[in-house]
């Protein structure tokens, strides 16, 4: 099935996670994504967290759909196949240092100027412009100076993380919301390509909410609050007799009445003082207490049953383990059967949107490295006597 991105050509000079990342999720829907990889070793992510034979479970995750095509950048044929490469691409995905693509001779202004229609998405810790343009920054970085790292963790704790690589994840989504932006600029003809600067630390301050007006206007600083959502009423974590934890939201005020009446307390569900949410916020941990105390009285699948009937929205916190028993996730196509090329089976996550018309889809894993090299310069008008005699002399891999 053809996706929506079908006839998009994008080129990635990117590792690890932000690039790639981006790149992966136009490939899923239809674009044809060449990612270069140094000669060698290629991405890193190649053995990053759990290996199977020798290869990262990740990276045939994070490279699906891909081609991979193994080029030394350090060689000036090598930069000439890139230009190449880039001659007819709509997009190149990069995470490099900034600067770093213009020292090797494939900047914003030589690829512009033999490709007007090129959109460049260029990730970077803190942008291409400003003071801190130099630095090196990892999305951990860009989670601790972005606000999220400050508001997250128990309250008078230590600044906490969440336990996925969430800045660099979250510079992925904005590079792609540019680039095809950029993209469609171009297609409908209102413009050439564009430089699309995409930095960790606004991917992730642009997700912090209201925290600059609330500090501006009334000297607020929003502090770690654990499993509440600050100001907001009731929305927290709360104990269940078993030893579990459900996730209850009980903030708008139609659901506020239905969860009280729900436990048990007409009285809070009824009183005037609770009726909106600035009310609530006021009495935060005296509605929480009355919350926490009926949870602690029953099991999860008593807690869960009761807030399902009376359409109060309430969730268990879920493990790896949950996330692939549960039907839900299986009725949805979030679970695809995957094959490695040793021909083992494994479970990887499914495609996210969901798109009536165009959907996306898995056809391939992530390749080995260069697996694609000989047919990709093939398509540059190269022949098999020339790719040999570049990979003679350590051009291509």
């Amino acid at each position: 099935m053809a996706g929506p991105l079908q006839g998009i050509k994008v080129i990635e000079i990117g590792t690890l996670i932000a690039a790639p990342f981006a790149a992966r999720l136009m490939a899923e829907f239809g674009a044809e994504v060449i990612k270069i990889e140094a000669p060698g070793e290629g991405d890193p992510i190649r053995k990053w967290r759990k290996l199977h034979k020798g290869t990262s479970l990740w990276w045939y995750l994070q490279s699906r759909n891909k081609k991979s095509i193994s080029i030394n950048l350090k060689a000036p044929e090598g930069i000439a196949l890139v230009k190449q490469l880039c001659g007819d691409a709509d997009v190149l995905i990069e995470n490099m240092k900034p600067g770093a693509l213009e020292k090797l001779g494939l900047g914003w202004a030589v690829l512009h100027a033999s490709n007007p229609k090129l959109t460049m998405v260029r990730i970077s810790g803190y942008g291409q412009s400003g003071p801190y343009k130099d630095r090196p920054g990892f999305g951990a970085i860009g989670e601790a100076m972005g606000g999220i790292r400050y508001t997250t963790g128990e309250a008078g704790g230590v600044p906490a993380r969440v336990g996925v690589s969430l800045g660099d994840s979250l510079a992925s989504l904005h590079a792609v919301m540019g680039a095809l932006m950029s993209v469609l600029r171009v297609k409908t003809g209102q413009g050439d390509g564009q430089v699309v600067d995409v930095s960790l630390v606004e991917s992730v301050f642009n997700l912090m909410e209201s925290l600059v007006p609330e500090y501006d206007l009334l000297g607020h600083v929003r502090e770690r609050s654990g499993g509440a959502l600050p100001g907001i009423a009731p929305s927290n974590t709360y104990p269940t007799r078993d030893g579990s934890y459900v996730v209850i939201a009980g903030n708008s005020n139609p659901i506020y009445k239905r969860l009280m009446h729900a436990i048990g307390r007409a009285d809070m569900a009824e009183d005037p003082q609770f009726a909106q949410n600035d009310g609530r916020a006021a009495q935060e941990k005296l509605i929480d207490a009355a919350i926490a105390g009926w949870t602690s009285a029953h099991t999860i699948d008593e807690v869960l049953a009761v807030l399902e009937r009376a359409e109060v929205p309430a969730g268990r916190i879920y493990s790896v383990k949950d996330i692939v028993a549960d039907p839900h996730y299986q009725a949805r196509g979030m679970l695809l059967d995957a094959v490695l090329p040793d021909g083992v089976q494994v479970k990887m996550p499914g495609i996210v949107p969901k798109l009536s018309e165009t959907p996306g889809e898995v056809r391939w894993q992530g390749p080995a490295l260069g697996q694609h090299t000989d047919g990709v310069l093939a398509g540059l008008g190269l022949t098999e006597a020339q790719i040999s005699a570049l990979r003679a002399r350590g051009v291509v891999g």
